[in-house]
Parts: C-alpha cells; structure tokens; sequence
C-alpha cells in the first residue's frame, strides 16, 4: 500500500478545507455532503454518541450557528491507497479555556471524498 500519494494527498486537502469552510460557516448542506449517507457513518462529538448518516444531519440542522469560529493546528492527513484517509487536527476557539481534538477517517466514495467516521473532543489547555 503506498501511503501519501501525492495526488490523493492533494485531493484530500481540499476536502478537508471544504469541510472546515463549510464547519466554521455553517454551511449545513455542504458538510451533509461530506458525510457519507450511511447508518455505519459515526460522529462522537463534545457532548454526543451519533450513530448513521441521519442522526449527524439532523445534530447539524440544530446546532447553533454562532461562534463556530476556529484556528486548526498541527493538522496531519495521511491518505492509504487511493480511497482511504484520515485527518486529524487540534484547534482553538476565542476566548474558550479548552482546545479541541478532531480525528476523521474518509473515504473515497461515488459521491467523492466522504467522512466515514469523526470524533471530536476538548482538553484543558
């Protein structure tokens, strides 16, 4: 297996800006496009357990839409192959104590790159 293609590299860098673009703007449609639609796709999250595609949609419909704002830091992406990868990244939110964790596994998809399985949690700082 060859890991960091340079090309799926490339292609997954920009999914990953996609979905932190559309993460930090609300862009609800956009990051449901990311998921893959799936009741095996998962999202562990601050403050829930998601299990499949439509339990992560409708969290994302009514979640707020204020203070979604975030510096990422010390991102890695590594891709497996053509069709697997995963990004992991810190970030840091104004004026919030904690910093967070995200971890992601994508998949390559008819659809395109899609989030498969994500985890988000916070630590003190």
């Amino acid at each position: 297996m060859q890991i960091n293609l340079p090309h799926v590299l490339a292609e997954m860098e920009v999914a990953f800006a996609r979905y932190e673009d559309a993460l930090v703007n609300n862009k609800v449609d956009v990051l449901d496009e990311l998921f893959w639609n799936s009741p095996h796709t998962l999202r562990y999250g601050i403050g829930e357990n998601l299990y499949g595609f439509e339990a992560i949609q409708a969290f994302r419909a009514s979640r707020p839409s204020q203070g979604l704002q975030r510096t990422c830091m010390n991102t890695v992406i590594t891709t497996y192959g053509e069709d697997f990868a995963t990004a992991n990244t810190e970030f840091q939110r104004d004026g919030v104590a904690r910093s967070g964790r995200q971890s992601q596994t994508w998949m390559r998809t008819p659809e395109g790159w899609q989030v498969v399985a994500a985890h988000v949690s916070l630590i003190s700082v």
